[in-house]
C-alpha cells in the first residue's frame, strides 16, 4: 500500500483520452467514476481521469467511485514537512550518538559494530524520529465491548511517547469509528452473547486439538454447512484465523508453473500467501481492467519464462472492499475477463461479506452475480459477524483438496466453540432464520449510515476516497503533523478514529479512516460529523473543490467490453 497516486489510476488511466484526442492533465484533479451518468464530451479542469467501465451492460446499478488527486500545493507542503522531520531526525540521532540526548531505542553494542546492523536502518529511523511523535494515537487500551461506543483507558507519557503509564482514569462513551463492526454484532448482550454462553457451558472455551485429530465438533460441521448455504456454493471450510486463511491456502492452490495476478492494493495476507506459494507474481493497477487484461494476454501469449510453456493455471487475486481505499472491486468485469482467458478467480471478502449487498452476502450479492462464477470465495468472521476466523467456499472438489493439503486446516487448533456459536447465531440473524427482520434491518441501517455520512463529509469540503456504497470512508489528511493532531483532537471530543500514514499509505496520502456500523445512530453520526467539521476547520483539512452534482455518463453503454 505504498504506491504513489500516479500508480493507482483506475480504468483507462494510462490511455484515456479526451474527446479531442488530447491526454487529460494530472496535477490536482479528480479521479472519478459514475456509471450511466456522464456525457460523452464532458471535461472539467480539475478532473484527473474517468474511471471508465468498459461495458456498462455488466452492471445492474450505478457504480460510483471517486479518488481526488492530491492538490499540488498540499503535496509540496507535505513533502516539505517530511523533509523537515527527516532533517531534525538526523540531528537528534547525532545528539544521541554523542550522548547529548538520551537514546531510548535498541541499538547494537560496541563489540557488534562490525556485524550487519540489526536496528540502524531507515525503517527504524522513521520509527524513532517520526512515528514516536504520534505513537499515542495507536494501541489505545479498550476496557469495554468495542461496539458503537466504548471506554478507553487513559494513558500518559513523560518521555515523548517512548513509554506510557495508566493514569487510573477511564474515558467513557467514546464513539467508536474505528472497529470493523459493520453490522453491530460486537456486543455482550442479546441472542449472540446468550448462545455463546450456553455453548461455553456445554463444550468449554477451547478444543485443544486440530480438526483432523480430536478437535472436530458437531458445531464445526454445522458452521460449514451454514456458510455453504449462506454463500450459495457447493462446500466450504472454516479456519481459526482470517490472516492464515489467505497466507496458508494460496500456497496450497498454486505453485511452480502457476501464475498469480494480484491487485496492487491487496492485503498483506494475500501478498504473503502469494509469495509463500513460490509462483511468479505480476501486479496490475488497482481495479484497472485494462492493466489486468494486458497481463492476461501477455501471460497466454508468452507463457512461462525461458521455456514459454503454457502456465499450469493463472490465478487472479482481488478483494471485495479495499480497506485502505474504501473502493469496491469491479467484479463483473473481472469475471468477464476470467471467463474469456480461462483463468481462476480468488476473491477475498474480508470487508465486504455482511457489509454489502441487499442480503448482506458480500460483493457477489451487491452486483447480483452467480457465486459459481467465483472459483475461490474467501472471507472472514472477524468483522461483520463479530467473531474470529475465516472461510473458503467453492466447489466440493476444491474444499476436499484443501482439507488434505492446507496447512491451516491440518495443523492449526480448531476454532473455539463459543466463537463458532457467535458466527452461527449472527449468520442466521443475517439470513432471517431466527424468525425476525433484525438482520435485514441492520443491513439497511448500515447502507443508510454510509450514504448519509459520505454525503455530509463531501458537502463539508473534505476529500474522501472510495465507492459511494463502501462503509469504509478514508478522509484525507496528507500532512504528517495533521495525522497525530486529528486523532488527538477527535479524542478530545470523545470520538475514537483510526489515523493512517506512511508506510501503510503513500507518503503524501495520509488519512483518517472511518468505519461505519449499523449500531451507529443518526445522533452519533451527527456528533462525529460536527466534531470532524470543527477539527477540519481547526487543522485546515477542507481541500476539495469538486463541483456538485456529478455529471452524467450515459455514453458508456455504447462501448463494448474488451474491444480491441
Amino acid at each position: 500500500m505504498t504506491e504513489s497516486s500516479a500508480n493507482k489510476l483506475l480504468n483507462g488511466d494510462a490511455c484515456h483520452r479526451t474527446s479531442n484526442g488530447k491526454r487529460s492533465s494530472k496535477n490536482g484533479f479528480v479521479k472519478n467514476h459514475c456509471v450511466f451518468q456522464q456525457p460523452q464530451k464532458y471535461s472539467r479542469p480539475r478532473e484527473k481521469n474517468q474511471n471508465v467501465t468498459r461495458n456498462s451492460s455488466l452492471y445492474k446499478k450505478p457504480f460510483s467511485e471517486s479518488f481526488e488527486e492530491t492538490p499540488l500545493l498540499v503535496a509540496v507542503l507535505t513533502y516539505m514537512g517530511y523533509g523537515i522531520l527527516t532533517v531534525f531526525g538526523y540531528l537528534r540521532d547525532f545528539l544521541r550518538y554523542w550522548s547529548m540526548e538520551k537514546c531510548n531505542v535498541a541499538q547494537e553494542k560496541e563489540k557488534q559494530k562490525d556485524f550487519v546492523p540489526l536496528y540502524q536502518d531507515f525503517e527504524n529511523f522513521y520509527t524513532r524520529n517520526l512515528y514516536m511523535r504520534i505513537r499515542d494515537n495507536w494501541n489505545r487500551p479498550i476496557c469495554s465491548v468495542p461496539g458503537a461506543k466504548m471506554d478507553l483507558v487513559e494513558r500518559a507519557s513523560h518521555d515523548y511517547n517512548w513509554t506510557f503509564e495508566d493514569t487510573g482514569r477511564v474515558v467513557k462513551d467514546v464513539i467508536n469509528m474505528g472497529s470493523y463492526n459493520y453490522l453491530g454484532f460486537a456486543e455482550n448482550t442479546g441472542a449472540c452473547a446468550d448462545a455463546a454462553i450456553e455453548v461455553t457451558k456445554k463444550y468449554g472455551p477451547g478444543v485443544g486439538s486440530t480438526r483432523c485429530e480430536m478437535g472436530n465438533l458437531d458445531i464445526h460441521e454445522e458452521l460449514e454447512q451454514l456458510v455453504t448455504r449462506f454463500l450459495g456454493v457447493e462446500s466450504s471450510l472454516a479456519f481459526g484465523m482470517g490472516f492464515a486463511t489467505n497466507s496458508m491456502n494460496i500456497p496450497a492452490l498454486t505453485g511452480k508453473g502457476c501464475l498469480i495476478l494480484s491487485d496492487e492494493l491487496n492485503h498483506a495476507s494475500l501478498v504473503l500467501g502469494a509469495r509463500l506459494s513460490g509462483s511468479p507474481i505480476r501486479v496490475f493497477k488497482h481495479n484497472n481492467m485494462i492493466s489486468l487484461e494486458k497481463l492476461l494476454r501477455d501471460a497466454i501469449a508468452h507463457g512461462q519464462p525461458r521455456t514459454h510453456r503454457p502456465w499450469k493455471k493463472i490465478l487472479i487475486v482481488v478483494e471485495g472492499i479495499y480497506s485502505m481505499e474504501g473502493s469496491i472491486v469491479r467484479l463483473p468485469e473481472v469475471i468477464a475477463l476470467k471467463k474469456r482467458y480461462k483463468a481462476y478467480l480468488y476473491l477475498d471478502e474480508a470487508h465486504s461479506i455482511g457489509a454489502l449487498g441487499p442480503n448482506g452476502k458480500g460483493v457477489v450479492d451487491y452486483f447480483g452475480l452467480d457465486p459459481k462464477d467465483v472459483d475461490i470465495m474467501m472471507g472472514t468472521f472477524t468483522k461483520s459477524f463479530g467473531a474470529a476466523g475465516g472461510y473458503i467456499g467453492g466447489k466440493k472438489e476444491l474444499i476436499d483438496y484443501l482439507r488434505r493439503h492446507s496447512h491451516s486446516a491440518l495443523y492449526a487448533t480448531s476454532m473455539s466453540p463459543p466463537v463458532i456459536q457467535q458466527i452461527i447465531t449472527s449468520m442466521k440473524i443475517i439470513m432471517g432464520e431466527d424468525g425476525t427482520t433484525l438482520g435485514a434491518d441492520r443491513i439497511r441501517q448500515l447502507s443508510e449510515n454510509t450514504t448519509y455520512f459520505r454525503k455530509r463529509l463531501s458537502e463539508m469540503g473534505f476529500i474522501i476516497y472510495g465507492n459511494d456504497d463502501s462503509p469504509v470512508i478514508p478522509l484525507m489528511l496528507y500532512m504528517p503533523a495533521k495525522i497525530g493532531a486529528f486523532g488527538r483532537e477527535m479524542l478530545k471530543r470523545n470520538i475514537g478514529t483510526v489515523v493512517v500514514g506512511f508506510p501503510a499509505t503513500p507518503i503524501i496520502e495520509s488519512r483518517a479512516r472511518f468505519c461505519l456500523s449499523a449500531a451507529h445512530t443518526r445522533e452519533m453520526l451527527d456528533t462525529v460529523l460536527d466534531a470532524a467539521n470543527e477539527v477540519g476547520d481547526l487543522l485546515q483539512l477542507k481541500y476539495s473543490r469538486r463541483e456538485q452534482p456529478r455529471p452524467s455518463l450515459g455514453w458508456m453503454s455504447e462501448e463494448n467490453l474488451f474491444q480491441d
